[in-house]
C-alpha cells in the first residue's frame, strides 16, 4: 500500500470513530465551494513548490527532511481529532502515548525510569525549560556552554535573565576541558551545558570527562542532544560506526541532570516535536501551578502540570508513538539502521575528500555532518570567497541543482586543516552538509563527484 492508501485508512478509521457518537448536521457556515477549493489548492501547491527538495539526496544542506510516512499517518489520524496534551481531558489517549514515548526516550539515554519529562513544541522551548530549572535550582549562578553550542542557550539565557558565558572549543569543535576546569575553579557556575551533536560541526562534547569535573565543583550538567541524541542507540557496541570517543560520551549522557532531544530531527517526526528530560522528578515542584477550569477530570498527573507550555499538539505525541511501534529505539533494528546509514555516508564522504585534489575536509565527522572547503586557495579570505561561490553555483546548476550549506569557522580551525593558508582574515566560510537521510549513503559518490567538479571549475582568483 502507498502513503495515499494509508492516509485513506487513517481518515476512514477516524470517521468510524466519529460515527459511533451518532449523527449530527454540519453547520453550513463551514461548507466550501468545491471549485473554489480546487483553485485554492492548486495555488497552494504552486506556492509549496517553491521549497527546496528536502526529501531528495541532492539536498545536503541544513537539518531538514520530511517526516517518515508512518509519522504522517500517525499525525493525521490524531490531527483530525485535534487533542491538546495539556489537561488529560484534552486528549487522554495521546497523553498516555506521550508518557510512553518520554519513558522510551529516557531509557534510550539510560536515565532513571522515575525521572520527569515531556514533549515540547521545539528544542528551543525544551532548552528554555531546562535552563529555567537551572535558574530555579541555582539562582544567581552562571550557566556556561561551549562557543560551538547552539545560539538558543545565549538567547534563552537572556530571556530568563541568566548570567551566561561561552567557553572556548577545541580544534574539533568540542568544549575545551581545560577552559571548563578553569571556569569551574573560579566559582559561581551553577550549570554547564554540553552539546551532543553541535549544529555546526556535529561535534560531541566530552560529556563523561566534563561530568566528572562538574560533580567535583558542584555544578549541574544539562546535555543539549537535540540533534545527536538518537545516536546514543549506536553507542553500545564495538561494531558501531561511531568512533570510540563519541560512543563513550554518548553513553555518559546517562549521568546528566537534564537532557533535550528533538524527535523532529532524527526521530523521523514533523516539526513541532521536542523533548526535555530531567533526572530528578522533584524538579516538578517548580512547575506547580493551578487553573480554575483545567485540572478536574483526573487525579493523575496532567502533562500541563509539568510543562511551561499550555496547549500542545497531542498529534505530535501520537505520531511519535505510532512511529516507534514501527521503528523501535534499538541499535539492530528500527531506528538504529537508519542512523547507521547516515553515519556511514558521512564517513564515506570524508574519506573521498581526504583523497580529493579539489576539496578538503575541515574536521573528521563524529556523527553525520561533514564540513569541507575548496583546495587551491592561498589565504583564509580566498577560501571564504571560493566556498561562497561554490555554494551559489551548486544551487544554481541548471542541469542538477545541489543544495549545500555554509558555515563560518575561525581561521585557526581552518588553518589546522590547511596550515599553508595565510591568516589574512579572522574567519572564513566553508561548506557543510547534513547527511541525515539514509538515502545519502547511496548518493555520496555522486554528491562528491558533483562538488569536486564544481570546486575544480571555481578555483580562487589569482592574486593581482
Amino acid at each position: 500500500m502507498t502513503l495515499t492508501d494509508w492516509l485513506g485508512e487513517a481518515v476512514a478509521a477516524i470517521r468510524r470513530w466519529e460515527a459511533s457518537w451518532g449523527p449530527y448536521a454540519p453547520h453550513p457556515a463551514l461548507a466550501l465551494d468545491e471549485a473554489r477549493l480546487g483553485a485554492v489548492l492548486e495555488d497552494y501547491a504552486e506556492h509549496l513548490g517553491g521549497n527546496y527538495p528536502f526529501f531528495h539526496p541532492h539536498y545536503a544542506g541544513q537539518m531538514l527532511k520530511p517526516p517518515h510516512p508512518a509519522a504522517v499517518v500517525g499525525y493525521l489520524a490524531a490531527q483530525l481529532i485535534n487533542p491538546n496534551n495539556h489537561a488529560l481531558d484534552g486528549g487522554p489517549p495521546t497523553a498516555a502515548m506521550e508518557k510512553d514515548v518520554v519513558r522510551a526516550l529516557a531509557a534510550m539515554f539510560g536515565l532513571p525510569a522515575d525521572g520527569l519529562g515531556h514533549l515540547t513544541s521545539s528544542g528551543t522551548i525544551a532548552n528554555l525549560e531546562a535552563l529555567w530549572i537551572a535558574r530555579e535550582l541555582h539562582p544567581g549562578r552562571r550557566v556556561v556552554f561551549s562557543e560551538e553550542a547552539h545560539y538558543t542557550h545565549a538567547r534563552m539565557g537572556q530571556v530568563l535573565g541568566l548570567d551566561t558565558a561561552a567557553l572556548p572549543a577545541d580544534a574539533a569543535g568540542r568544549l575545551d576541558l581545560d577552559a571548563l576546569e578553569d571556569a569551574l575553579a573560579a566559582g559561581g557556575i551553577g550549570t554547564v551545558v554540553l552539546t551532543a551533536g553541535t549544529t555546526g560541526l556535529g561535534a560531541v562534547d566530552p560529556v563523561e570527562d566534563a561530568l566528572a569535573l562538574c560533580r567535583r565543583h558542584g555544578a549541574r550538567v544539562h546535555v543539549d542532544a537535540a540533534y545527536g541524541g538518537f545516536f546514543a542507540l549506536l553507542a553500545g557496541g564495538d561494531r558501531s560506526p561511531l568512533g570510540p570517543e563519541a560512543r563513550r560520551h554518548l553513553r555518559a549522557i546517562a549521568g546528566a541532570d537534564s537532557v533535550v532531544i528533538d524527535p523532529h530531527k532524527h526521530g523521523l517526526q514533523p516539526y513541532g516535536c521536542g523533548c526535555v528530560l530531567f533526572r530528578d522528578a522533584a524538579v516538578g515542584r517548580f512547575y506547580r501551578h493551578d487553573s480554575p477550569y483545567t485540572y478536574f477530570t483526573s487525579g493523575d498527573l496532567h502533562l500541563g502540570e509539568i510543562s511551561l507550555e499550555c496547549s500542545r499538539a497531542g498529534a505530535a505525541a501520537g505520531a511519535l508513538w505510532f512511529t516507534l511501534q514501527l521503528f523501535p529505539l534499538e541499535a539492530g533494528e528500527g531506528m538504529g539502521p537508519v542512523l547507521a546509514a547516515c553515519r556511514r555516508a558521512a564517513l564515506r564522504w570524508h574519506a573521498l575528500m581526504e583523497e580529493s585534489a579539489h576539496v578538503a575536509p575541515l574536521v573528521a565527522p563524529e556523527l553525520d555532518l561533514v564540513t569541507y572547503f575548496p583546495r587551491g586557495a592561498r589565504t583564509v579570505s580566498g577560501v571564504d570567497a571560493t566556498a561562497q561561490r561554490l555554494f551559489e553555483r551548486a544551487m544554481q546548476d541548471p542541469a542538477a541543482p545541489l543544495f549545500l550549506s555554509v558555515l563560518r569557522t575561525p581561521a585557526a580551525r581552518l588553518r589546522a586543516a590547511a596550515p599553508h593558508l595565510e591568516a589574512d582574515a579572522a574567519q572564513a566560510r566553508v561548506l557543510r552538509s547534513v547527511l541525515m537521510k539514509p538515502e545519502h549513503e547511496h548518493a555520496v559518490e555522486a554528491l562528491h563527484a558533483h562538488v569536486e567538479a564544481l570546486a575544480a571549475e571555481n578555483q580562487p582568483a589569482p592574486r593581482a
